[in-house]
């Protein structure tokens, strides 16, 4: 029996995917659940993982742009089924064999995949040998009567690419004097990013307004409570949560910068979705914290460290990124001290976080030394006003300098 393996759907908007790379190989045995290759959209990037155990045919190399629902492979069952079994007897028949030696051997035994002394090894490990070119003679077997064995093989193959890494070729310029160059494809990401940033600038009348945090108080709280929460909750309390609980208070006193404009209407919303932008290998990815204002710290922290786990594992979802209404970005992680975030539309606002920097600030007429961070605040002049949009920031200012206000809600 063959099972297809087919490209899944991601989402109504997307329909068709990039095959960036097969974790297994053509021929390989794959068990349920185990991921086979990696696929790309516009918006997400997915582990796809097998349904049943199998030996793997793949039909579709990597790279190849696909519809979605297209088969890429099949997944032979009764093929392995057989082919396992047929091992587990081959391996059982060399043990009889060996225990029936009685002579010991004094070192290891190396053994040529192209000799004729090959008997002693089973006939998977004859085939894998033989698929991957493989000299026997350089492995060292571990296996009984040091006999080499299928890890053996894959040990010596992983030592090796690790040693010897396939070099990269530059592509090289026809004309004279021009430096090697490397040229690659965008990513379907890279070019979603791409076209909604422009699509930013062109379609909005975006202003970016800029502030000063004292971070003081924020970081002693953390400091005074941060193990009793890592032990309460098995999260770590960091900033974000902060911004998040202050942007939220915020944007229920601004709701313009909550909406959106939809055609010649305003379309205002009554919850509050807050998108986190999160840098990944593949690209900037916005992960929705779901109805921001009905969570706690915790609840916030650990929301971003399973979306980051997600991201990691390629396992994030497009139903992860849909629905935002307001955008943070932290440039601070990287160690930006100040920018101007684009906004992602049709959002109306995001909010820059960047580093934390000591400086010298007046307080009381005095000269004193102050953790401060730069925040930027990007917004639609079409539905913000200037004055919305500076007193907006000034209450995020006002809530992190003083988390108790969060609290109270004033």
């Amino acid at each position: 029996m063959k099972l297809e393996v087919k490209i899944p759907s991601v989402g109504e908007s997307v329909q068709e995917a990039v095959l960036a790379q097969w974790l297994k190989q053509d021929g390989d045995i794959v068990k349920k659940d185990e991921s086979l290759f990696v696929i790309e959209t516009d918006k997400v990037t997915l582990d796809v993982n097998a349904e049943e155990s199998g030996i793997l045919k793949i039909l579709v190399g990597e790279g190849e742009t696909v519809a979605i629902g297209a088969v890429v492979g099949t997944i032979d069952i009764q093929s392995a089924q057989k082919d396992i079994k047929k091992d587990v007897e081959e391996d059982k028949d060399i043990k009889e064999k060996t225990k029936e030696e009685t002579e010991p051997q004094t070192a290891p035994v190396k053994q040529d995949i192209n000799s004729d002394d090959n008997t002693g090894l089973s006939p998977s490990v004859r085939r894998l040998a033989k698929q991957k070119n493989v000299d026997l003679s350089k492995i060292i077997g571990t296996g009984p009567g040091d006999r080499i064995t299928k890890g053996d093989i894959l040990l010596y193959l992983e030592s090796e690419a690790v040693c010897d890494p396939e070099p990269v070729t530059p592509e090289k310029d026809s004309k004279p004097g021009v430096k090697d160059i490397i040229r690659k494809p965008m990513t379907p990401i890279r070019k979603r990013i791409a076209a909604r940033l422009l699509e930013a600038r062109q379609n909005t009348a975006m202003l970016t307004t800029f502030n000063d945090i004292d971070m003081s108080r924020s970081m002693d709280i953390r400091s005074q409570y941060k193990d009793a929460f890592k032990k309460k909750f098995d999260v770590n309390l960091g900033f974000m949560s902060f911004f998040i609980k202050a942007s939220v208070q915020a944007l229920k006193e601004f709701p313009e910068i909550n909406a959106f404009i939809e055609g010649s209407d305003i379309v205002y919303h009554n919850y509050y979705h807050v998108g986190i932008a999160v840098g990944s290998p593949k690209g900037l990815v916005v992960p929705v914290i779901r109805d921001a204002d009905k969570l706690g710290f915790s609840e916030i922290e650990q929301a971003i460290v399973d979306y980051v786990d997600k991201i990691k594992e390629n396992r994030l979802e497009l139903s992860d990124m849909e629905g935002a209404t307001f955008t943070i970005t932290n440039g601070g992680v990287f160690g930006s001290l100040l920018s101007t975030p684009i906004l992602n539309p049709p959002q109306s606002g995001i909010l820059g976080m960047h580093r934390i920097e000591k400086k010298p600030v007046v307080i009381n007429d005095e000269i004193v030394i102050r953790p401060m961070m730069y925040v930027a605040l990007s917004y639609d002049h079409r539905i913000v006003d200037g004055r919305e949009a500076v007193t907006f920031l000034k209450r995020i200012k006002e809530y992190v300098e003083n988390p108790e206000r969060m609290l109270m809600e004033v």
